[in-house]
């Protein structure tokens, strides 16, 4: 005999007062999420292109690089695998993706302010990231949604 009654602990009454979590993300960083899981998953083709390519170049906030064996572009590699998993997370709604978010926002702008003060030290003049006018409000989204992320469901 089957049992054709509901079943109470079903996803739309243990969701219940719950927000989906992608409808927390704005479409500008749904966006932005494609576009780096693609860079992510040529990440590892990049590092096996570099064994056999003298010139690959790599390029993130600033900073760029020749290949992926050098000490920058090794930094860079791994801030593009990060932002890839980022993008993973985020888009499969994952619990961790708005906490590595917010640690990947931050990185970001760590480098360019970085980058943008440094030639101050070293006689040249100063230049203005334009990453930063992404980084800072996907920083601010991120930190507004982090506690509704937490109590909504995954879609």
């Amino acid at each position: 005999m089957t049992d054709i009654a509901p079943d109470i602990l079903s996803d739309s009454f243990l969701n219940e007062g719950k927000v989906s979590r992608k409808s927390l993300i704005p479409l500008w960083i749904k966006i932005f999420s494609w576009i780096f899981l693609v860079f992510g998953f040529f990440t590892p083709i990049i590092l096996i292109a570099g064994i056999f390519m003298q010139n690959i170049t790599l390029s993130l906030y600033g900073l760029e690089a020749y290949t992926p064996y050098s000490l920058t572009g090794g930094f860079i590699t791994a801030l593009f695998m990060f932002k890839g998993i980022v993008a993973f997370g985020i888009l499969k709604s994952e619990d961790w993706a708005v906490k590595f978010g917010i640690i990947d926002a931050i990185m970001g702008i760590i480098v360019c302010v970085a980058l943008m003060i440094y030639p101050m030290f070293s006689g040249g003049s100063v230049s203005f990231r334009g990453e930063l006018l992404l980084l800072i409000p996907y920083l601010i989204k991120l930190v507004k949604i982090k506690d509704e992320w937490a109590r909504g469901y995954k879609n």
